[in-house]
């Protein structure tokens, strides 16, 4: 715990000085180039950027203590109001889009690797050599040029909340969802496969096997099982990453959540909405982080007496 929370302060630090680096004036994006010079220093004193650097960092500190974020110089409301606001339709993205690369991925890396050699396994692995290849803006780009210019099945872009109209909502996060997903299928399927290939030859499959087991049951109950302490550690890691990729698709299908606002929020110099993105973000990933040390307990029963050991 110490560790995360001694990362958590590094990434606060490298992003409040980072994003001080960055070219411009948040005031001059507020006002404009031709705003008044004592309108400007007005902003400036509301906002603490008149301040050495160090007192604006110690008082950014004292804020977060308290669970405050501070106001966004753009909209002037609460960053934890406007986070608040965005951050649901990323979970919601990212969750969804997760349930796809998981079951796309895992499915995927099964068959390769059960068919190693033969037609099936080389045509899975070129699918996830392609979904590894292609960028997810061109990806987006073309399936809005599929499914919804040529055959005009899903909605180009934009979202709609699930309780003004759910099927509408629906059918917003399916093309965003498979683009986000696709890259991230690929990812697992090439770790499914390699722990796949390793625990079909060992002893216990064989063992099972001998047993009179079984096809299914060799392959679901031990082979993949046994594998899957290797998944959850790539999904674990993935998932920041998956939000992280969220920014790209959400801009690319114009959907209102977390990626789209850290953009806008670059955009106009927001120096408060920058942090406090950055801020939810990164305790994202500690979070994630350790879930994933808990699973390991879940999938893997010799972990659990590994650590029942060393305590």
């Amino acid at each position: 715990m110490g560790n995360a929370l001694f990362t958590l302060l590094i990434a606060i630090a490298v992003v409040f000085l980072g994003v001080r680096a960055l070219p411009g004036d948040p005031a001059v994006a507020l006002l404009g180039e031709e705003g008044d010079p004592t309108a400007l220093e007005t902003v400036r004193e509301q906002y603490g950027l008149d301040q050495p650097v160090i007192v604006q960092f110690v008082k950014y500190l004292q804020q977060i203590v308290t669970g405050n974020l501070g106001e966004s110089v753009r909209t002037g409301l609460p960053v934890t109001d406007v986070i608040a606001g965005a951050i649901p339709v990323t979970l919601e993205l990212t969750a969804v889009s997760m349930l796809v690369a998981i079951t796309i991925g895992v499915t995927a890396g099964v068959i390769a690797a059960l068919h190693r050699g033969r037609l099936a396994g080389w045509l899975v692995s070129v699918a996830a050599l392609i979904g590894l290849s292609v960028p997810a803006f061109w990806l987006g780009l073309m399936a809005i040029l599929l499914f919804a210019i040529t055959i005009p099945i899903l909605p180009a872009s934009g979202f709609v909340p699930i309780d003004i109209d759910p099927v509408a909502h629906v059918a917003h996060l399916v093309m965003p969802s498979l683009v986000l997903g696709s890259a991230f299928a690929a990812v697992i399927m090439r770790q499914t496969r390699a722990a796949m290939l390793e625990a079909l030859t060992t002893d216990y499959v064989r063992t099972a096997t001998a047993k009179g087991l079984s096809r299914r049951q060799v392959v679901v109950k031990h082979a993949l099982r046994n594998s899957l302490i290797v998944v959850v550690t790539i999904v674990g890691l993935q998932l920041g990453a998956l939000i992280a990729g969220a920014v790209v698709t959400e801009q690319v299908f114009v959907i209102p959540g977390f990626g789209k606002l850290m953009i806008d929020a670059v955009a106009t110099r927001d120096y408060p909405l920058i942090q406090g993105v950055v801020l939810i973000t990164a305790t994202a990933y500690i979070v994630i982080n350790l879930l994933t040390d808990l699973l390991y307990t879940v999938v893997d029963p010799r972990v659990r007496v590994t650590t029942g050991g060393a305590a």
